[in-house]
């Protein structure tokens, strides 16, 4: 079975794979990751809560934006479970083509994320959209060539400083409004950041294929913790939650870390 870990800013998601099935998903807040050994307590606790036993975990990959938690995660799956686990990062075999002008400041969870986009629709232009902490809009195009990113403030962001910045606006759930002018606090606040984000991707799919000379609507993927949030807007074609960490299986195969 492989393990695969998305350490992000908010959460650290897990996956556990056995061939091409996803047998589990589980979450932690990245914020609370103290010691290496309350994190391998952790996983194998939800691990074996889920009748998987740890000791069939045979590689781990991790695609990790928080450098300050590295050492502790790494510790934690040589301590309990065994195993070295393969970061992804420059020089690592991945399959994509990285144009930036900077392609070490590209997040390694956007690159999993292409990854796991190339192998499930070759030869297609994708946008990939991740609504997490930021909004990200990332560009593959068919030939497998990582153009870049816009990165955008995510839906907690947004809701945190309005709340933060004014004197009487609060904090609310975020849903799809019923409509788009808000009859009272609440509502107003629901639709002016779901109409935001919805606005925001309309125009990067748009300009993107403006500025890239696309004849064809690109294919429009869908991941990150908001995302189906908009999953009744038809803004996107796929929605794949496991978008990431379905990358980071792809880079152990590629990298012929399976046993």
């Amino acid at each position: 079975m492989l393990l695969c870990l998305d350490i992000g800013n908010s959460q650290l998601c897990g996956g556990v794979f056995d061939k091409n099935s996803l047998l589990l998903q589980f979450r932690y807040d990245s914020k609370q990751i103290g010691s290496s050994d309350q994190l391998g307590v952790f996983m194998r606790s939800v691990l074996r809560e889920n009748n998987l036993e740890p000791t069939k975990i045979t590689s781990i990959g991790i695609a990790s934006v928080v450098p300050s938690i590295d050492y502790t995660v790494r510790a934690s799956c040589i301590k309990y479970f065994k195993k070295e686990p393969l970061f992804l990062k420059p020089g690592i075999k991945t399959g994509i083509q990285i144009k930036t002008h900077n392609p070490i400041e590209v997040g390694s969870d956007l690159i999993a994320g292409a990854i796991a986009a190339k192998n499930l629709y070759p030869e297609e232009n994708i946008l990939i959209f991740d609504l997490g902490t930021a909004t990200t809009c990332s560009y593959l195009s068919s030939s497998g060539e990582y153009h870049g990113v816009s990165i955008a403030p995510g839906i907690n962001l947004m809701m945190t400083a309005l709340q933060s910045n004014t004197a009487k606006l609060f904090g609310v759930n975020i849903v799809k409004p019923e409509s788009a002018i808000g009859k009272n606090t609440k509502s107003s606040i629901q639709s002016g950041i779901y109409y935001a984000q919805l606005g925001l991707m309309e125009q990067l799919i748009k300009h993107t294929m403006l500025e890239y000379q696309l004849n064809k609507h690109p294919m429009v993927i869908g991941t990150g913790g908001f995302s189906q949030l908009f999953s009744a807007s038809k803004i996107f074609d796929h929605l794949v939650p496991e978008l990431v960490i379905l990358g980071i299986k792809h880079m152990l195969e590629d990298n012929q870390i399976i046993p």
